[in-house]
């Protein structure tokens, strides 16, 4: 071959090469067929030409085969090789973000390095990989994603403070909607990152715990992935959550306030309250360590949903009943002064439209937070079940101890709160030795003159009312709380009489609080305080009138009269309704009359006895009484009549206390003689039996809360 053919040659492959644009390290595949020899054929016949495949080396574009070059015939002798394309062979331009792992690990690693020197033109490229829109044409593909993710796993200790902006992307990217391949990787990542650079651990639980809401997430469907659902979504971050945990075990203590932080709103919807408590009792169970913590912020919120439901029905039944009042004075003074304007009466009527428009909508808005509050009940009383569904474990008094602390707590002092307590009413009553630990925190609360007087009541009225409501407390264990409130009764009264001037509220909190318990358990558990527990007495059985042969245990009638009659005089302050249905029940049943001490007690102020001490003006100066503020007075210093475990109305969440609750029972006899004698007694004023307006089954009926 001459010096020119290969010239020649050299300058087709150039040709080739510039008409590819091909990179520096791309290789073009010919096959070529030698050169004959010019040489006279003198000489002899020419050998056939040796056809020599040449090596192939490694290449990014598409293979391509025989057919995509074709040579037209045998060469010539006296021809130079010609080479001819296919014009179906079609040319594709290498995609940039196609590039090699090890190639994108060195471009990642080197924008790194050059974003901390000052240089952010490769930094804002890896930046925007993952900012940009998965249904946008200029979308990464997932291998791409995948590969600059890796890329950033191995480059986690540059990731520092500078390199913010590139994580604060990889935190906010639609992670979740991938595959689970991807999801493993990213969770990795995450690993590594707050291993090595601690400073963002509160960034990455939070958009973690952000995920566990009812916020609907975009990323449940991208382009070339399979659906995702919003369930799947959840379990992919609390497993991320679980899994960091694990490696960083401190992370507990950033975690559990953005939890609380996260919590929806009392505004919130019913769903929203759904889906978020169910995903933290799922990462109780997952994580045994926070199961207190988490436990304790789901009754808290309970309980301030639970206040803000009673407090908003008190707050509308006042504003109809004053605008009844209103109405009335409307009514009675309208008459003399309709000729006046009739513009007023237009303009009292567009008042009244607005004013039942918001009474409406705070009615529609009280439902939507007792269908929260039931839902959320529901859910809890769902929760707790298998705990305790078996016999006796470790793990059940564990649970029980929780949630006595979470009552210790939470519930006690939140004055209002009428729904929350009882879940441990019903998982209380699961064992009797847990009958004994709820028993004996109340009393230990009730007892104990270290705690607040208000504290102390609201502690006896918890222990009266389960002793009376649960079905499953035994016998034994009224009697034992009934003889041991009066043993302490014994050493307050004691301790009061030699100072009392009479009854008072303030200086005598404890005392009365006390009693009040004896009275309401008595009211329910009289039964259980006859002597003979082994014996049962039908109710049929049981005499009309004449109950002196009843014989009750030892110290029930001495405890009762003792301090029902004494100085302190408690029934002028214990709640109205429940001393007359124990004034009522207790003379049936002969163990003791009191008519003729309340007979007493109407003429006596309860003002009279409270002196200066007693104050409801500014700057603590005694009210100047009138008849009106004597009346509304009387009701400032008696004690309420709260029962925390009155009947329960949720109307989901009721089935889990069914069988576990005791209902009021009237005694026979003495409840029909009243349903005869109800129009008679209403028109007897004198008879001492009518004092009692309303007994404790009234209550159970006409609760509506």
């Amino acid at each position: 071959m001459t010096h020119d053919h290969i010239h020649e040659n050299l300058q087709t492959l150039q040709t080739l090469q510039n008409d590819f644009d091909y990179h520096p390290h791309d290789t073009l595949t010919l096959s070529m067929v030698s050169m004959v020899s010019t040489a006279p054929r003198a000489l002899g016949p020419a050998p056939a030409p040796t056809v020599k495949q040449p090596l192939r080396r490694p290449t990014l574009v598409r293979k391509r085969d025989d057919t995509d070059m074709e040579f037209n015939g045998p060469p010539s002798p006296g021809k130079r090789a010609k080479v001819s394309f296919d014009s179906k062979v079609q040319v594709r331009i290498v995609d940039e973000w196609e590039k090699a792992p090890e190639l994108i690990r060195e471009e990642v690693h080197r924008a790194l390095e050059k974003q901390a020197a000052g240089d952010n033109s490769s930094y804002d490229k890896v930046v925007e990989i993952y900012t940009a829109k998965p249904s946008g044409e200029d979308a990464p593909s997932p291998t791409t994603i995948k590969n600059y993710t890796v890329a950033l796993l191995g480059n986690v200790s540059l990731l520092n403070k500078s390199a913010s902006t590139l994580v604060h992307a990889l935190l906010d990217s639609q992670w979740l909607g991938r595959d689970e391949a991807y999801v493993t990787l990213y969770g990795r990542l995450l690993r590594n990152l707050v291993s090595a650079q601690a400073g963002y651990l509160t960034d990455v639980l939070r958009m973690l715990v952000n995920n566990l809401t009812s916020a609907p997430p975009s990323d449940c469907r991208l382009p070339n992935y399979a659906v995702v659902r919003r369930s799947q979504i959840h379990s992919r971050s609390l497993t991320a959550i679980t899994y960091l945990l694990r490696v960083i075990p401190s992370a507990s203590s950033i975690l559990c306030p953005l939890l609380a932080q996260t919590f929806p709103y009392i505004s919130e919807s019913r769903r929203a309250h759904t889906i978020y408590v169910e995903n933290l009792l799922r990462l109780v169970g997952s994580t045994p360590e926070l199961r207190s913590e988490v436990l304790a912020l789901i009754t808290e919120r309970l309980v301030k949903i639970d206040v803000q439901v009673q407090v908003d029905i008190e707050d509308l039944a006042e504003d109809v009943e004053e605008g009844l009042v209103q109405g009335l004075k409307r009514i009675r003074g309208g008459p003399s002064h309709e000729s006046d304007d009739s513009d007023d009466s237009d303009d009292d009527s567009v008042t009244s439209d607005e004013t039942l428009d918001k009474e409406i909508q705070r009615t529609k808005d009280i439902k939507a937070n007792v269908d929260k509050m039931d839902m959320i009940m529901d859910t809890l009383f769902a929760h707790y079940s298998p705990t305790f569904s078996g016999t006796q474990t470790v793990d059940a008094e564990i649970t029980l101890d929780i949630m006595l602390s979470q009552f210790a707590t939470i519930i006690l002092p939140t004055t209002g709160c009428r729904h929350t307590q009882f879940l441990l009413f019903h998982f209380a009553q699961t064992s009797p030795l847990f009958i004994d630990h709820f028993v004996g925190a109340c009393i230990h609360i009730a007892f104990d003159r270290s705690r607040p007087a208000i504290a102390r009541q609201l502690a006896a009225a918890y222990l009266a009312s389960f002793v009376a409501r649960g079905i499953h407390v035994p016998s034994q264990t009224v009697r034992d709380v009934f003889d041991y409130i009066g043993t302490h009764l014994t050493v307050l009264r004691s301790a009061y009489e030699q100072n009392c001037a009479g009854p008072d509220l303030r200086r005598y909190a404890s005392f009365y609080s006390l009693v009040q318990a004896i009275m309401y358990i008595f009211c329910f558990r009289w039964r259980d305080l006859e002597a003979g527990p082994d014996e049962h007495v039908e109710d049929d059985e049981l005499p009309l009138v004449d109950s002196q042969e009843r014989i009750w245990t030892p110290g029930v009638k001495e405890i009762l009269e003792r301090n029902i009659f004494s100085k302190l005089n408690p029934l002028k302050v214990c709640s109205p309704a429940i001393v007359s249905e124990f004034a009522r029940m207790s003379h049936h049943l002969g163990v003791t009359y009191v008519y003729s001490l309340l007979e007493t007690n109407k003429r006596l102020r309860l003002s009279q006895f409270s002196g200066p001490m007693h104050s409801t003006g500014a700057y603590n100066q005694p009210e100047r009484e009138t008849a009106l503020s004597a009346r509304r007075d009387e009701s400032y210093q008696q004690l309420d009549e709260y029962f925390p475990f009155d009947p329960y109305h949720l109307a989901q969440s009721k089935r889990w206390i069914e069988g576990d609750y005791r209902e009021w029972e009237g005694i026979p006899g003495l409840d029909d003689a009243k349903d005869v004698d109800s129009a008679s007694d209403s028109e007897d004023e004198d008879d001492p039996g009518g004092e009692a307006e309303e007994g404790i089954e009234s209550d159970d009926a006409s609760d509506s809360s």
